[in-house]
């Protein structure tokens, strides 16, 4: 199976992290999101990914190019016009052959694509939406479904007196190639404005997978903070050394003795720590960073863009 990565996004609500960089390259615990969504693909086979691409796309194809060094095959279709998230993944019909996977490349999930796949192959359908509850509805596409999985109404972003269901859509598809005939290559159209709908109206089977796992749009600062914090409480990786339950340190970086460090944290690579310092929990600190002597640093992502420091509420003495 193969899979289709969008990563077009400017992620202007992220500003000024997005200034200059794309959205799916902003990191979350010291990696690109992006090469978080590329780590969950190959975990569960997908090996074989395009990239729709449209701003800074060579900040991303420069830091994956082809894919190999993180274990897959990338190809990129750059748009050259935004052409919406349908005419965006249209625009990879080359490279298209079969069943593939519709993901964002910024958000972060640990959902089990396996186990949604297999669901739409059961209900032969033509497109599985992943869909989630959430407390707060209105930032996201709302979707209903009967007792059968079948999707039979939704609303893109509704108003608080248009809601009628906390299951979101999380934009993550299961699709069958034959969905974009009512389209071509080139057009601009949107899944859930534009596709869905004629895809509801013709009656073509298209199915809702519920789950529960982990799911976060990083739309705004909060949510990408908050998710930061979902991260490094159950972080683990080879890239770090653990020097005990929950604190991870990158290589070639120093900390000298007397440094309190407190769980949950990172630290990244060539990272210098004087003495003197508290790392409190929640803290990250990124790659080639120097903290002064007798620093402290609490609940912030510390490194790459300074303006962090006040946007993320950093507490630094």
């Amino acid at each position: 199976m193969k899979a289709v990565i969008m990563a077009g996004g400017e992620g202007t609500r992220l500003r000024p992290l997005t200034c200059h960089i794309p959205k799916p390259m902003v990191p979350i615990a010291n990696t690109p999101v992006m090469e978080h969504i590329i780590n969950l693909l190959k975990q569960h086979n997908i090996n074989e990914i395009a990239a729709t691409l449209y701003y800074m796309p060579n900040i991303i194809v420069d830091y994956f190019q082809d894919g190999s060094k993180f274990g897959v095959n990338l190809q990129y279709f750059i748009e050259e016009t935004p052409l919406g998230t349908g005419g965006s993944v249209l625009n990879t019909d080359t490279f298209l052959d079969g069943t593939f996977i519709v993901i964002s490349g910024d958000a972060y999930t640990t959902i089990d694509l396996t186990k949604a796949v297999e669901y739409h192959k059961s209900k032969n359908s033509k497109a599985t939406l992943i869909l989630k509850k959430q407390n707060i509805p209105i930032e996201y596409g709302i979707v209903i479904t009967d007792k059968e999985g079948r999707i039979v109404r939704f609303l893109e972003k509704p108003s608080w007196g248009e809601v009628f269901s906390d299951t979101v859509n999380t934009g993550i598809y299961i699709l069958e190639p034959e969905v974009f005939n009512y389209y071509k290559k080139g057009e601009n159209f949107d899944f859930s404005k534009d596709l869905f709908p004629r895809l509801l109206k013709d009656n073509i089977p298209m199915y809702g997978y519920i789950t529960d796992e982990y799911w976060c749009d990083i739309g705004d600062i909060n949510s990408y903070r908050q998710t930061n914090f979902d991260v490094i409480e159950n972080f683990s990786s080879n890239k770090y050394t653990k020097i005990k339950d929950g604190v991870y340190i990158g290589q070639n970086t120093f900390i000298p003795e007397g440094v309190v460090l407190k769980a949950p944290c990172i630290i990244g690579d060539n990272t210098y720590v004087s003495e003197g310092c508290k790392i409190d929990s929640y803290t990250i600190i990124g790659n080639n960073c120097h903290i002064d002597a007798f620093s402290s640093l609490k609940e912030v992502y510390f490194g790459i863009i300074l303006s962090w420091v006040n946007l993320l509420n950093v507490e630094v003495a």
